[in-house]
């Protein structure tokens, strides 16, 4: 009787091995497929979230004997969970995308830094000629497919490339350029315009752009007005004007972290 307990727990087991391995492959290839896009800080948050949830809520609910919540969760929550997502899919999708960058996942998806220096020396020349130009800075969701819809670069990240690229006739200046770590990744890319009622009516398009990016990703856009040469930043769906060279390299350290370069030089005045 022992032997076959002990045969029955063994094929169990084995069983069990089987389907985590098989789930850890699904969940690898599609993480790998979507890696450099959005879709993959949603899937992150979205397991994050599904995972802290159904464990929390089993164990109130074995602990409290909470039949009632019991009941609803699996009888009365599969009905309105498709109405749900069909009617708040936008918001859903950036809540899921923001909880992906939770500091609990961000230790096991690191990025490059970018060169901080050289994206402040392009927006200290662009307000100082009054061009106007979208940097957008990749953190740990992708931007590919923004980057698919330009003009792909990767070139090493340098101020006068960018300010090249922004020079009026040239051909990819009415699109954002976009960093990835220490690259100059694409230009002339078309970014998702924010449709927040919030929004000052006096901003154009290219603050517009730059602010919407950062409502879907946690991207960083530097936005500089063609009109008056003020420097703004978006990042997390907040937009904050009127940098100087000392305050945008300060702002980009909090979010980036430190770069070893000299500063003394840059200057927006």
């Amino acid at each position: 009787m022992e032997r076959i307990i002990g045969e029955l727990s063994f094929w169990g087991l084995l069983r069990a091995s089987i389907e985590i391995f098989i789930i850890f492959l699904m969940l690898y290839f599609v993480l790998g497929f979507m890696q450099g896009t959005r879709g993959v800080g949603i899937v992150r948050g979205l397991v994050f979230s599904l995972v802290i949830a159904t464990v929390a809520l089993l164990f109130i609910i074995r602990k409290f004997q909470l039949y009632t919540v019991d009941w609803l969760l699996t009888e009365f929550l599969p009905w309105v969970t498709i109405p749900f997502i069909i009617l708040f899919q936008p918001e859903l999708r950036r809540a899921l995308v923001r909880l992906g960058q939770n500091p609990l996942l961000g230790a096991f998806f690191r990025t490059e830094t970018p060169a901080i220096e050289e994206v402040v020396k392009a927006a200290a020349a662009l307000s100082k000629n009054r061009l106007g130009g979208i940097i957008a800075i990749e953190r740990k969701v992708g931007l590919d497919n923004f980057i698919e819809g330009g003009n792909r670069i990767n070139a090493d990240l340098s101020s006068d490339l960018i300010n090249a690229i922004f020079w009026p006739g040239s051909p990819m200046h009415d699109g954002a350029v976009i960093v990835q770590g220490q690259k100059l990744a694409a230009a002339g890319c078309l970014l998702p315009l924010s449709d927040s009622p919030d929004v000052d009516k006096a901003l154009g398009t290219r603050h517009r752009a730059g602010l919407g990016l950062t409502e879907e990703t946690d991207a960083i856009s530097i936005i500089v007005s063609e009109r008056t040469g003020n420097v703004s930043l978006a990042v997390r769906g907040q937009l904050t004007s009127g940098y100087d060279a000392q305050g945008l390299r300060k702002a980009l350290e909090q979010l980036l972290g430190p770069t070893d370069h000299d500063y003394k030089e840059t200057s927006l005045d």
